[in-house]
């Protein structure tokens, strides 16, 4: 069995034979389920470089010796700027880590520490004990999701942005259902902060019977 734990805003713990934690940022966010020192990893993974994505990455890797899968340019600016941890480089493309397979996809969106770039937006399909889980990242809807789900499908579940303002809003993350074609799908980066409003809801009405869609409040947990 593998559970998709929602930690709030981006953040997810997939667990199975092993623990994926994925954006976690938990220091700050208003929505946060846990602390950092209470969350283990054996793989840490990072969309983008902005800070309600990196978040905790560093610190928790440190604690728990997880390995850091990044952007190969993130990772590179992880290691200068923070040291103690191990990171793994890559960029579009599969690879594994692990046991873990693990394809790195384009994300439409930027990525900086608020100061610099550092490398691009990305999205993740993670091949776990049989099911396979997308993690968009922070992205508009782009047709070439379709291709994810000709390549890697079927997709068990799909973990979108619908709050709009800087990512796909409901109307586009429905849209992105149908490229997809997801068994489920979750709903994220939404309601953190006024400006990403969204009613989970409305989106569940516009997706239809074309998914599950499987709305998790902070430190809920979907099996698959």
């Amino acid at each position: 069995m593998v559970k998709v734990k929602f930690l709030g805003h981006a953040a997810f713990l997939i667990e199975g034979s092993k623990k994926i934690l994925i954006d976690p940022f938990l220091t700050g966010n208003p929505k946060a389920a846990v602390k950092p020192e209470d969350v283990e990893a054996d793989l840490i993974l990072i969309t983008h470089a902005h800070g309600d994505h990196i978040g905790d990455a560093a610190e928790i890797a440190r604690r728990t010796g997880a390995k850091i899968v990044a952007m190969y340019d993130i990772a590179n600016y992880l290691v200068e700027s923070e040291g103690g941890i191990t990171t793994i480089g890559m960029n579009y493309g599969p690879t594994e880590v692990d046991g873990v397979k693990i394809v790195q996809v384009p994300a439409w969106h930027s990525s900086s520490d608020g100061k610099y770039g550092i490398g691009n937006a990305a999205g993740y399909i993670i091949k776990l004990d049989e099911k396979t889980i997308y993690h968009a990242g922070d992205t508009f809807v782009f047709r070439d999701m379709e291709l994810f789900a000709e390549l890697y499908g079927p997709i068990d579940v799909a973990l979108l942005p619908i709050g709009g303002h800087f990512t796909m809003g409901i109307r586009e993350a429905a849209k992105a259902v149908e490229f997809l074609k997801p068994r489920k799908v979750v709903p994220m980066h939404y309601n953190t902060w006024p400006p990403i409003s969204a009613d989970p809801e409305e989106f569940r009405k516009l997706v239809g019977d074309k998914a599950e869609v499987v709305v998790l409040e902070p430190g809920e947990t979907l099996e698959l």
